[in-house]
């Protein structure tokens, strides 16, 4: 055999290990795909698909959109799910015990009760009773007084007369025009704003205007107002005696 076939022949003689390596290839594989988990194959998903329409202004304006729903409170705070089918509930008016409760009736106020408002007399007494022949001892009495002094005397007077007749039967016989506050003198006029006269052994608030001519003759004008009676507790206090004669003993 020439040498180049005997290469041939050397390069292409068979491999007995060749058919057992393929063997062992083949049962590797077969136990790989045994022991592989099923591969599903993966699909693509669909694309959902929107349907569009387009609206023209024309046809947008043909659209009338309902007005709102309104709820009444006891639906809007309920439950949204539930409401769609419920009916509108009208209000339920409030029960007695949460109506507020009425107001206390306004309590009228008090009335502040001032001295009685002076009141004028019509028709002046005192130079009719200075007249009299009983008077005779006031007049000599008068004679000695001048300015001031005189002017509170004659409106003494002339406060005995007008509450003896204001109150028939009362019989005043004594004017104190200082009990309570000093009286004022100015000119002709006097002011006695707490005096007291005594009636029938008691003691009764007075006071009163007076307005004497400028010779201190005759009074002019008198306003007068009587007041309650003072208590027998407070006679001391103001030097106030049920008679005469009883503040020397």
């Amino acid at each position: 055999m020439p040498m180049e076939h005997a290469g041939l022949l050397q390069r292409g003689k068979f491999d007995p290990a060749l058919p057992a390596s393929l063997v062992l290839h083949l049962v590797i594989g077969l136990l790989l795909l045994a022991f592989l988990p099923d591969v599903q194959p993966i699909r693509t998903p669909q694309e959902e698909s929107i349907d569009v329409e387009v609206v023209t202004p024309s046809a947008a304006a043909a659209i009338q959109v309902p007005p709102p729903a309104v709820l009444s409170p006891l639906q809007s705070h309920g439950d949204s799910g539930s409401s769609a089918g419920r009916e509108m509930v009208p209000l339920a008016p409030e029960t007695a015990s949460r109506e507020m409760p009425p107001l206390p009736p306004a309590l009228p106020k008090p009335t502040v009760s001032g001295p009685p408002p002076l009141r004028q007399a019509a028709e002046l007494f005192s130079a009719k009773t200075l007249a009299s022949p009983r008077s005779r001892t006031a007049r000599q009495l008068l004679g000695t007084l001048s300015g001031g002094e005189r002017n509170l005397q004659l409106c003494n007077l002339e406060a005995l007369e007008q509450v003896s007749r204001f109150r028939p039967g009362s019989a005043p016989d004594l004017v104190a025009p200082y009990a309570m506050k000093p009286e004022k003198v100015r000119g002709n006029s006097v002011e006695v704003d707490g005096g007291a006269f005594r009636s029938k052994r008691n003691w009764f608030n007075i006071r009163f205007h007076c307005e004497v001519d400028p010779q201190g003759k005759t009074v002019t004008a008198f306003a007068f107002a009587i007041g309650d009676a003072i208590p027998k507790d407070l006679w001391q206090e103001y030097n106030l005696v049920a008679e005469d004669g009883e503040a020397d003993q």
